[in-house]
């Protein structure tokens, strides 16, 4: 789930919008963060990989605008999913711009539900997904393995939890990284890291080429989880079998995750957790 309203700083320029105040910061959101075809496709893979048969049923937690709900649906005819948000705002926009664009038989398939992740209560399914590191809003372990435990209780007896975690020692610092797209530059900040605590403070802004931006469209205030740390609260919530996926690709090829015992040192990785209970 993103908070944040998106403050615009704009140019003045006589009888010109700035592009800032036209762009809709849900929609850089997907075009900049989200990669949700290879999302599902890896969705897909794993699960197969791992049961020996498709999946089926997807719940996607933290699901802001549903976008890889919405693109699971539409992949094949026999799937369902269940998006789960606490944020309004955010699932009505997702209905207006991803839900509409469905045919009408994947809307019939996908439903949005606007409630807690640690509380709803849903029919059980193949995959639960947590991405985009938005379980880290559970700062403590009670937390955390509370909210694992819901997961594992939410899935049928074949089913498998995923989500991903970043790290490296770039994570740990202070500063600002400027990724150019198709008419605005993305910028992720990591504005505060308290070693202590491993309490951040992280924001997405949209700057343009006409000199405007929005500042701080998104807003996340985050416990910095280990690897370490989140496998053992899964082990701890019931899981029995709890993998890292690491991406073995060449710096110019196609994410690649494979399951992997060992990992390398990078300085920023993403990595992918699959859970079996």
């Amino acid at each position: 789930m993103a908070k944040g309203g998106g403050k615009k700083k704009s140019t003045r320029k006589t009888g010109r919008r700035p592009m800032a105040d036209q762009a809709d910061r849900h929609v850089l959101y997907e075009q900049s963060v989200q990669s949700v075809d290879s999302e599902v496709e890896f969705l897909r893979d794993t699960f197969r990989s791992v049961r020996k048969r498709p999946a089926v049923s997807l719940r996607e937690d933290f699901c802001g605008t549903a976008a890889a709900a919405c693109e699971w649906v539409a992949a094949d005819e026999h799937h369902t999913a269940v998006g789960v948000d606490i944020d309004p705002e955010v699932l009505a926009w997702g209905r207006q711009h991803n839900v509409s664009r469905l045919d009408r038989d994947a809307r019939m398939r996908l439903k949005l539900i606007e409630d807690d992740v640690f509380k709803v209560q849903l029919d059980p399914v193949d995959i639960t997904v947590a991405f985009n590191f938005s379980y880290w809003i559970f700062n403590t372990r009670d937390k955390l393995r509370g909210y694992f435990e819901s997961v594992r209780a939410g899935l049928n007896d074949e089913g498998v939890f995923i989500c991903d975690a970043f790290g490296g020692s770039e994570a740990l610092d202070e500063m600002e990284e400027e990724t150019e797209h198709d008419g605005f530059t993305y910028v992720w900040e990591q504005a505060t890291f308290d070693p202590v605590s491993h309490d951040m403070q992280c924001y997405i802004h949209f700057t343009f080429p006409d000199g405007s931006s929005m500042k701080r469209a998104f807003s996340y205030r985050w416990r910095f989880w280990t690897l370490p740390e989140i496998r053992e609260l899964l082990f701890e919530a019931g899981f029995s079998d709890v993998t890292v996926y690491w991406d073995q690709s060449d710096e110019d090829d196609d994410s690649d995750y494979v399951p992997v015992e060992r990992g390398d040192a990078d300085p920023a990785w993403i990595a992918y957790i699959v859970a079996c209970p």
